[in-house]
């Protein structure tokens, strides 16, 4: 349709529109004489277009940098379903939100040790580092400077991850206002609908407005980021301070200045744990204090820190790694006993609704409940990666790509070269995987082979065409599997960074020096997974790099992205405000808004259909308008993820209950799919839950040789062009037939529209 050179702009803006073909733009303002003439009959049709949201400008393929930050906020919303266990649903949201601080502490303390460690107290320090890198001569003791003294070229070094912190506060105050800040529609909780009192989550009038929380919450993390930043400066500087000859006056101000940051720290966490999003209601105050005063508070501490490591001490050097390498430990450590927390969570909430439903609000939900703690799990694993290969590369850029940790040159933290080592190890296991997947698919395909004839009895069999057929439809299944992939990897990820922490700590030496003396071969296997996990963990930071800056530079390529974010910003930023933005904060209330309007002001029956993505966008718009108004329209998905990805991994959201409850309120819901579908598929309502919504799958190909009207071979279409075939338009029809005729206002009855529909 928006190929349509006729096609026009009705409402929105460049982000996100409705377009209408130009003659349909005042149908509804005609009088009937004119709407009803020859050729204007039939429904209007509008498009609602987001796809800028997640694919717009160039700008948005800087987002992957955040992708750990947005793996993080999905498992928010990837728990179990509760049924009266508020208790335990706040703490597992909770667990996930000091998760995701532990996250930004990552990012910053690996840009602390790119700049402090790495280039101002490593490099700098070293008068062979430094004389090879002329950028940095100044800072060399060689030269007897005024930047020479190690606090100083700490200080200096802040600089780095201090923009980086006042960066990602920019992004996310900026995005808000460019993505979320469009307020719903407010109305209370209608209490006279059916089950009013256990609604769905996503009919709540304030799920899709989350200032207050994202405002607290970027307050907090920019807190955290201002404070690791300044922690990383006092710790060296009092543990000289500390030394014998020390200054005391000097040491009195370190310990002070500790003890400021471990108030603020304590601020931070009691900030990220007071309060969870408000959902009952359209809620858009702001606690000014926390969100000025943490930040603010933090930034003062940052800056007494750089003026006391700037204090003038002649006699200190730098030698070997910077104090305070500890911290990694630390970090990785809470991360792992976080996620154990979020696991006993989420199997008491999984067991709760087992034994309070019979299974049924479970529904297919993966990892027994246990998706959330995995997904947070993979989060950790790539703020790792990502922290982790920017001090490799750099560790070997200023080293001349010597192995880290082999002699006296440059060398990142012992952790973050024992992480790197087990990462040839879990490509181990995913390979594996993967093998046992692909023979999973060869035998799906060859017991596909004798049915795939029972479709097309009229046809000659051509054994390549039903191979194709048979395979396509096998690989599309691997889709119900991605479970089986994901639990592994993230008990594998768990385990080997459980060992990584072990090792380091016990032998305080990277694998390869930790092995000398092992037999020849543990030796040799520590030696190799060593030097191929740090170039690995380096290439995925460079290929995640590489991957930004092609799609800053081609619309293809983000619109490749755009399809990652489909899922991944769908969800509000309920545990990370640096994720990148919610666009379903901005479409959700543009369609309800569109929806209301259509069907009070006008009278008009409304088909809301919506393919692949935009479907789930259609059921959160229909789960947000009242109760009346849901009762006017109808309800057409094709290509719908509703259950086989949204049902099964967010089951609190869209499990069964869910669906079922969607489908008690609207009654017209016609579900379209295929078996060569890789990501729709069926909605899977149990039985005698009234009309039934699942059609009969579409047949792919639609034909399977050549005949007089399809002289070429019709294409497997998969998840793409549902409408080409012509039982969509019989199925629409038929919704629309379905829809009872509506009477406009009597004020404008005159000059409406009266049983027209859009969609």
């Amino acid at each position: 349709m928006l190929d349509d050179p006729c096609t026009s702009l009705v409402t929105g803006d460049e982000t996100a529109a409705v377009y209408r073909r130009a003659e349909d733009v005042d149908a509804e303002r005609r009088p009937p004489h004119e709407r009803e003439e020859p050729g204007r009959e039939g429904p209007i049709r509008e498009a609602y277009v987001w796809c800028n949201l997640t694919s717009g400008n160039s700008s948005r393929a800087l987002w992957l940098l955040l992708l750990p930050f947005m793996v993080a906020n999905l498992a928010h919303w990837m728990r179990p379903p509760a049924d009266r266990r508020e208790r335990t649903v706040r703490t597992y949201g909770l667990f996930v939100r000091l998760v995701a601080l532990s996250l930004t502490v990552l990012l910053i303390a690996g840009a602390c040790e790119v700049a402090l460690d790495l280039v101002a107290w490593q490099c700098a320090g070293s008068a062979d580092c430094a004389a090879d890198t002329s950028w940095l001569a100044f800072l060399s003791p060689e030269n007897h400077g005024w930047w020479s003294q190690p606090g100083r070229r700490l200080a200096l070094a802040a600089v780095l991850p201090g923009a980086l912190t006042g960066l990602l506060w920019y992004l996310s105050n900026r995005t808000w206002s460019a993505y979320e800040s469009s307020p719903p529609l407010e109305r209370p909780v209608d209490e006279a609908a059916p089950e009013a009192g256990n609604r769905p989550a996503l009919c709540l009038p304030g799920f899709w407005y989350g200032r207050r929380i994202v405002a607290r919450l970027r307050a907090a993390h920019t807190a955290a980021g201002f404070l690791t930043i300044a922690a990383g400066l006092t710790l060296p500087t009092t543990t000289y301070d500390r030394k014998p000859g020390g200054s005391g006056l000097q040491d009195a101000a370190g310990w002070a200045l500790l003890a400021l940051i471990t108030l603020g720290a304590a601020a931070v966490v009691a900030v990220v744990c007071h309060r969870g999003r408000s959902e009952t209601k359209v809620d858009g105050e702001l606690d000014r204090i926390t969100i000025t005063a943490l930040p603010g508070a933090a930034l003062a501490v940052l800056a007494l820190s750089v003026l006391h490591a700037g204090w003038s001490r002649p006699g200190w050097v730098s030698t070997g790694k910077l104090p305070g390498n500890q911290a990694f430990c630390a970090i990785v450590i809470g991360e792992g006993a976080l996620i154990v927390a979020m696991a006993v969570c989420a199997l008491a909430l999984h067991r709760a609704a087992r034994s309070g439903h019979g299974g049924y609000a479970l529904g297919r939900t993966p990892l027994l409940g246990l998706a959330g703690p995995a997904v947070a799990t993979l989060a950790c694993g790539l703020g790792a990666v990502l922290a982790g290969g920017v001090a490799q590369r750099f560790a070997d850029w200023l080293d001349g790509g010597a192995t880290p940790g082999e002699g006296p040159g440059i060398a990142p933290p012992v952790l973050l070269t024992w992480l790197a080592t087990a990462i040839p190890a879990l490509l181990l296991v995913l390979l594996g995987l993967l093998l046992i997947f692909s023979v999973r698919v060869w035998r799906v395909r060859n017991r596909l082979l004798p049915t795939i004839m029972d479709g097309y009895p009229e046809e000659r069999p051509d054994a390549v065409r039903t191979r194709r057929i048979a395979g396509t439809i096998a690989r599309a299944g691997l889709t119900d599997s991605v479970p089986w992939i994901v639990g592994p990897v993230a008990l594998f990820t768990l385990l080997l960074g459980a060992l990584a922490i072990v090792g380091a700590w016990v032998t305080d030496e990277v694998p390869g020096r930790a092995a000398d003396g092992a037999p020849g071969v543990v030796d040799a296997a520590a030696q190799t997974a060593q030097a191929l996990g740090s170039w690995l963990m380096g290439l995925a930071f460079l290929m995640l790099i590489t991957w930004a800056r092609r799609a800053y530079r081609s619309p293809a390529a983000r619109r490749t992205i755009g399809i990652l974010w489909d899922v991944g910003t769908f969800w509000p930023r309920a545990a990370h405000p640096f994720a990148p933005p919610c666009y379903a904060e901005r479409a959700v209330p543009d369609l309800t808004w569109r929806m209301e309007t259509w069907t009070r002001r006008y009278g008009g029956r409304l088909v809301i259909s919506g393919h692949s993505q935009g479907s789930v966008l259609a059921a959160a718009a229909a789960w947000q308008v009242d109760h009346r108004t849901r009762g006017r329209i109808a309800l057409l998905t094709y290509g719908s993820p509703l259950e086989r990805l949204y049902g099964r991994w967010f089951p609190a959201y869209f499990g069964p209950d869910q669906l079922l409850s969607l489908h008690g309120e609207m009654r017209r819901w016609r579900n379209l799919w295929r078996y060569t579908d890789p990501i729709g598929g069926p909605i899977r309502l149990p039985d005698g839950s009234g009309p039934e919504v699942d059609c009969d799958p579409f047949k792919d190909p639609m034909v399977y040789g050549r005949t007089p009207e399809h002289p070429l071979p019709a294409p497997i279409l998969g998840h793409g062009d549902y409408q080409a075939d012509p039982l969509f338009d019989r199925e629409r029809a038929g919704l629309l037939a379905r829809l009872p005729e509506q009477t406009p206002p009597p004020e404008e009855a005159g000059q409406m529209s009266s049983g027209r529909s859009s969609g």
